[in-house]
């Protein structure tokens, strides 16, 4: 495998946890009525990405591959869990 396969193959790998991520920081940030987060943008962002990419990665330890749709339900459970958990008083 080739260098530029291998980023393609982990861009890819990232991307469900980044665009789930963009929608959970950046709609509230639309919506007129939204609370203000816990925390300042730039580590909501970060700490909804990271927690995406360690759920993709447990869902790829326990079932020994990729795009299961178990591991992109648990994906979407916890980053919202972790959004909803920033956004409440």
């Amino acid at each position: 495998m080739s260098f530029l396969a291998l980023i393609g193959h982990l861009a890819n790998f990232i991307a469900p946890a980044i665009g789930v991520a963009l929608l959970l920081w950046g709609l509230p940030r639309i919506w007129p009525k939204a609370r203000a987060g816990r925390w300042d943008a730039r580590r909501e962002l970060m700490a909804l990405c990271a927690l995406g990419v360690a759920v993709l990665l447990a869902g790829l330890v326990v079932f020994g591959r990729d795009g299961k749709m178990l591991s992109y339900t648990a994906l979407v459970l916890a980053q919202g869990s972790l959004g909803w958990w920033l956004r409440r008083r």
